[in-house]
């Protein structure tokens, strides 16, 4: 009770009102695609989400128990076995939405790449501390994280999976640039990046056509959705547009959403959004930014407020991690970028992502504790010493 005391509670109390919109908004908006597309029982996305919010909740507070210091001893073990798993998907993997992505267990899927956003985070926190400590600063040395990172990118990249592969290159190169022995050294790392990053470029614009497939290309002709409503590069954002003309300002009430009669697929995954503005209207809509945006701050502020580099680096990481995957769902259901099929924090449903991303908050819960701990410590030692 000691430990849950000292958490953020305004992150916390968000988190589980963010859930437990997601499972009512999952069952309102799957309750006409479960029987006719997908042939299952009514509930059934439903009730799936809500094993997995709960094993969430429960393995959360059980790693709020457990001291960041202690994940030296698996960060990097947690490293290679992702980047094994990832291998492994393109022999044994399940082929879903033309990616490779999933493993199929029977009773439920496991998608790899959802994990390893969370664990690149620990693995650069945890290596980062080290050198901070040791005072390293050869540039081999300090790229080698980023390394490694980079083959998880690409191997997320050829299954192909280019929303999360985009993710995970956007929080390595987040947390990167925000570690101070890099800002050091930040003239020298760039020449060195710099190379990698011209030759990535250059094979994108002599082989994109190779390296991406069809689908992916055709997402790149995003602008305008409704005028190609009949073709499928516009058919699902605009269908998301007349949705969320449809709810107005304060929606047509919950369950009243009639995009979701089979105009909107996906409509209980990365299409949420417009289902929730659909049925309860803009003013939630709004609420939901603004909830997103408090999340945020309250994630930075404990990464700005925290003892060490490595819970420092974990609060950061989670936030772009956050960040990344709110920006790019809304302005991919907006139109602004490609749609690429990224989950919407806590809203959409998918057990992979919400298991890594609940689990995330947290670890970032366990920093803020950590933090709490460390100045009652400083107090008391300043009032001994008078």
């Amino acid at each position: 009770m000691k430990t849950i005391a000292k958490m953020d509670k305004l992150l916390f109390s968000l988190m589980i009102i963010f859930c437990a919109l997601g499972l009512i908004m999952i069952l309102s908006a799957s309750s006409v695609s479960t029987v006719l597309r997908y042939n299952v029982p009514q509930y059934n996305f439903f009730l799936k989400q809500t094993v997995f919010i709960i094993v969430s909740f429960i393995v959360g507070f059980i790693i709020l128990k457990i001291p960041t210091s202690k994940y030296k001893y698996i960060s990097f073990l947690m490293m290679v076995g992702i980047i094994a798993a990832l291998v492994g998907l393109f022999i044994v993997g399940k082929i879903t939405n033309n990616a490779q992505s999933w493993y199929n267990l029977k009773f439920i899927n496991i998608q790899p790449s959802e994990f390893a956003k969370g664990i690149i985070i620990i693995y650069m926190a945890d290596y980062y501390n080290k050198i901070n400590k040791k005072k390293i600063k050869s540039i081999s040395t300090l790229i080698f994280p980023v390394t490694l990172a980079l083959a998880v990118f690409i191997l997320v990249f050829m299954q192909p999976d280019l929303g999360s592969a985009l993710i995970i290159g956007g929080i390595t190169a987040g947390i990167f640039f925000s570690i101070p022995v890099v800002k050091k050294n930040k003239k020298s790392i760039l020449k060195v990046l710099g190379v990698g990053v011209i030759l990535a470029v250059a094979v994108l614009m002599f082989k994109g056509k190779e390296i991406l497939n069809s689908r992916q290309m055709d997402r790149f002709n995003f602008q305008n959705p409704c005028e190609r409503y009949q073709e499928s590069t516009g058919y699902q954002v605009c269908n998301g547009f007349i949705a969320i003309n449809n709810g107005g300002v304060f929606g047509k009430g919950l369950g009243n959403s009639t995009q979701k009669y089979l105009y909107l697929p996906e409509s209980h995954t990365d299409m949420i959004f417009p289902i929730i503005v659909e049925e309860l209207g803009l003013i939630t809509g709004i609420l939901i930014v603004l909830g997103y945006a408090i999340m945020l701050f309250r994630i930075f502020k404990i990464a700005k407020t925290a003892t060490s580099l490595r819970g420092s680096i974990i609060a950061f990481g989670t936030l772009i991690y956050l960040l990344l995957h709110i920006a790019i769902n809304l302005m991919g259901i907006l139109a602004l970028i490609p749609l690429t099929g990224v989950p919407l924090p806590f809203l959409s449903y998918g057990g992979s992502f919400t298991v890594s991303i609940i689990i995330m908050i947290f670890i970032v819960e366990r920093v803020a504790i950590e933090s709490h701990q460390d100045k009652s410590k400083e107090k008391i030692k300043k009032i001994n010493q008078k």
